[in-house]
């Protein structure tokens, strides 16, 4: 055989069965990510997850229900709030302008809003990108309360700021708010629009938006939480049912509350990575490690990203996002050409945070394995409570800490759990031993010992509940105090 025939035929032998091995390596991963998923939803979870390697999606599935009630399941083309990734579309807009030669990073927001005061006319369109403009993460209300572009206006001029501009890291979303209004004023147009005129249509995202979405809205997932005091799961709705449905939505928009699938943010990925809507440079900046997000110096601030290195040392382009009831997270090994999209409508807890971060150590490291997401930590509690009399409480804490993975040392649950029994039971049960367990635990927090106070109170207990008030007035909670006395007034 001709020598360089046969080199040929074993390049491609070798080539065939490096692509063999990949493929199964692959299919092995997938097997694993959606084992870990199922068994994660038969506690609960529910949401949507895309993993792409080297340009290739290898998983883009759903888990669970975008509506329970209707029997909807979640699909890669179900819409879900993604939160705070929204941050890195207004940074992106912002930098759009930037390009169009409209704007610079460098601008102060005087240039645009004459009424800013002293204190504040010097904060720069970078401050606000990076979090460093000083103002308070207080400032605006709640998300989906009615307020006018010129209401928040009026509040962040008016706002005391924290830190002198430019001299710390405070992530705060009034920040990306006034980013906003900085867009409308120089563009002419409206958030939602300019976003998808130069951003969604560009990177063929056609199930992404603010208020206005294009599909139907069956395509929503609803967002479900666990009502601790009716002890079961309740349907909170689609976001777009709580957003004013005015153009008063000025304490949402810009900082979160859009609207994405697994499958449209995968499509922003690739615009991104191709300089489809940003120059190189520009995108570039967007992706820079400009301030510190900690004192360890572990996660950096870009623009609207946070930037970080793996544990090999690559680049770690992220965010995630929540509104209390859907998390996202949106991961980028971009040095690794690794992504990873997880989108949810039913937070269970702590380790609902990490999944996109635990299926990348699966991606990294083939023997790695993890648990499923255990059911949220209130529910877990009710099943205890109902499958065990209130003689065995003290072994409560046991039982969380084998289902939930970690050491139980959150002094509020026991707390909140109590409170919501006691509201319930006409005889000492439930609720006073989880406030007398609670105290156990616990025993420096005064604001327990009054807790379990009132509990001894409502069953008219005095005496145990004087030396509850007691202990809690020694350990400085000053509001026992007028209890306390009211009682030895009346012995």
């Amino acid at each position: 055989m001709n020598l360089s025939i046969k080199a040929l035929f074993t390049f491609t032998f070798i080539f065939l069965n490096s692509l063999n091995s990949y493929s199964q390596n692959t299919n092995q991963l997938v097997d694993k990510i959606d084992s870990y998923l199922e068994a994660s939803e038969s506690n609960g979870f529910s949401g949507v997850v895309l993993v792409s390697k080297r340009g290739e999606i290898i998983l883009s599935k759903g888990y669970g229900w975008a509506d329970r009630k209707n029997k909807i399941p979640n699909s890669p083309s179900t819409a879900f709030n993604i939160g705070s990734v929204t941050k890195q579309f207004t940074a992106s807009a912002i930098l759009k302008l930037v390009d169009q030669g409209k704007i610079k990073t460098s601008d102060r927001i005087s240039s645009y809003f004459s009424q800013a005061p002293i204190d504040k006319r010097d904060i720069t369109i970078h401050q606000l990108l990076t979090h460093t403009s000083g103002i308070s993460n207080r400032t605006g209300g709640f998300r989906y309360d009615e307020a006018s572009k010129e209401q928040f206006l009026k509040e962040f001029f008016e706002s005391e700021l924290q830190s002198k501009p430019g001299t710390k890291h405070l992530y705060a979303n009034a920040n990306y708010i006034m980013l906003t209004a900085i867009i409308e004023t120089v563009s002419g147009q409206t958030y939602n629009s300019f976003l998808n005129d130069y951003l969604f249509v560009p990177s063929l995202m056609n199930s992404t938006g603010y208020k206005s979405v294009n599909f139907s809205s069956e395509r929503l997932a609803h967002g479900y939480y666990y009502n601790r005091n009716d002890e079961q799961w309740v349907d909170w709705g689609t976001t777009q049912q709580h957003l004013p449905y005015n153009d008063k939505h000025w304490y949402s928009i810009g900082k979160g509350d859009i609207h994405s699938t697994v499958e449209d943010l995968y499509k922003w990925h690739v615009a991104l990575t191709n300089n489809i809507v940003l120059k190189p440079a520009t995108r570039a900046t967007q992706e820079t490690r400009h301030v510190a997000e900690n004192t360890a110096l572990t996660s950096y601030y870009g623009y609207g990203w946070a930037i970080s290195e793996s544990e090999r040392g690559t680049k770690i382009v992220s965010h995630n996002g929540s509104n209390g009831l859907y998390f996202s997270d949106f991961v980028r090994y971009v040095d690794d050409d690794v992504v990873v999209i997880y989108l949810t409508n039913v937070f269970l807890g702590p380790k609902s945070e990490y999944v996109a971060r635990e299926i990348g150590k699966m991606v990294f490291d083939s023997n790695y394995t993890t648990t499923p997401i255990p059911k949220n930590i209130y529910e877990l509690s009710h099943d205890f409570m109902q499958n065990n009399s209130s003689s065995k409480a003290e072994m409560l804490p046991e039982f969380l800490k084998k289902e939930l993975g970690i050491d139980f040392n959150d002094h509020a649950i026991l707390n909140r759990l109590g409170f919501s029994r006691l509201k319930k039971e006409d005889k000492p049960d439930w609720a006073l031993e989880l406030f007398k367990l609670n105290v156990e635990l616990f025993p420096k927090d005064g604001n327990l010992w009054d807790s379990l106070g009132e509990a001894f109170l409502k069953y008219n207990m005095n005496h145990e509940a004087i030396k509850s008030y007691r202990k809690a007035v020694e350990l400085g909670n000053e509001d026992s105090r007028e209890k306390l006395d009211e009682l030895l007034n009346k012995e």
